[in-house]
């Protein structure tokens, strides 16, 4: 008997592999998956802007990305003794102008290099909702808390997103032409203009989403984050305390739906034994100073090393001292 549906997960034209390096745009649910991604050891490039959450705005980072100019004084503004910018996420502000520039430029120079390099890219769209700027009308992608007299509020149209993304793709694969894009929604709600409003942002992603995809078959592909957490996860067991995020347990089936469909079947293989290894690392004994526990450390230490002989290209230096720590 089923209680619920099932999501399908088309077979995508491409995979994704430790030997590949990834870049992640976007917004906080794009975090999660890159969390997960680097703590099984990928090689990846996770929001070089900071959390971004509309399309233009993520379209702004990797026009950046591509032509990187530094930026400079002029870029910046000031409020309540912090520099910030309008195109980044506030972990990149400072209360040191230097020190912000320092950051931005840094990261900067590194993603650029990134997306000349990178085989894969996910990016996820939060909303279709955009702020611009009054005075200039220039898409920011962080407000930084400012007054909303200073912008105009209002929410992409389908066509605008699939024009704006088409021209960035073809400067994107005239750059890098064997990147490929894995485009996902964001089941993080936007409640801000409340449930229709929210709705009607979503599909628009949608649609955006499945027209590009359906131009660039072989080049792009499609994970149904949000429709797993819509219909799957539906119950409110899943979501954060706010009800808006989803939970940890949320998080982690959708992972786990993500390397089961998007990893090729060597990735998936090297992954359930990285997990394996995880476990014993993280296991916390009643008894540590026990001989049966210093065994269990000693082998556990034993399977890291003759992991990092068949996996060379795994960072474990951190895991092996831990673990030599507890000897």
């Amino acid at each position: 008997m089923e209680f619920y549906s099932r999501i399908t997960i088309p077979q995508p034209s491409f995979s994704f592999s430790y030997n590949e390096q990834t870049i992640l745009l976007g917004s906080c649910f794009v975090e999660n998956i890159g969390k997960k991604l680097e703590e099984n050891k990928f090689p990846i490039d996770l929001n070089p802007f900071g959390i971004l959450y509309n399309p233009s705005s993520i379209a702004n980072a990797i026009r950046l990305l591509i032509k990187p100019t530094e930026f400079k004084e002029k870029d910046l503004f000031q409020k309540g003794g912090i520099y910030h910018s309008f195109f980044h996420h506030s972990r990149f502000s400072s209360s040191s102008e230097s020190e912000c520039l320092k950051k931005i430029n840094e990261q900067l120079a590194l993603s650029a290099q990134s997306i000349r390099t990178a085989k894969r890219i996910i990016i996820t769209f939060g909303t279709a909702w955009v702020y611009q700027l009054k005075e200039s009308g220039k898409i920011v992608s962080n407000c930084h808390k400012l007054p909303e007299k200073l912008f105009h509020r209002r929410i992409l149209t389908t066509s605008e997103i699939v024009e704006e993304w088409q021209t960035l793709l073809q400067e994107l694969w005239g750059l890098n032409p064997d990147i490929k894009i894995l485009f996902t929604v964001s089941p993080i709600r936007h409640w801000k203009d409340g449930a229709h409003h929210n709705q009607l942002s979503k599909a628009t992603l949608l649609l955006a989403i499945d027209e590009l995809q359906q131009t660039y078959p072989e080049q792009i592909a499609y994970f149904p984050s949000y429709e797993i957490m819509m219909d799957e996860l539906r119950d409110y067991r899943f979501y954060a305390d706010d009800l808006f995020h989803p939970s940890a347990q949320a998080i982690e089936y959708i992972w786990e739906r993500f390397y089961e469909s998007m990893f090729s079947k060597d990735t998936f293989t090297i992954l359930k034994e990285w997990e394996e290894i995880q476990k014993a690392i993280q296991h916390k004994p009643f008894h540590p100073q026990s001989e049966a526990y210093k065994r269990f450390i000693s082998q556990t230490l034993l399977k890291i090393e003759l992991f990092k002989k068949k996996f060379p290209f795994f960072d474990i230096a951190k895991e092996i001292e831990e673990i030599k720590k507890k000897i």
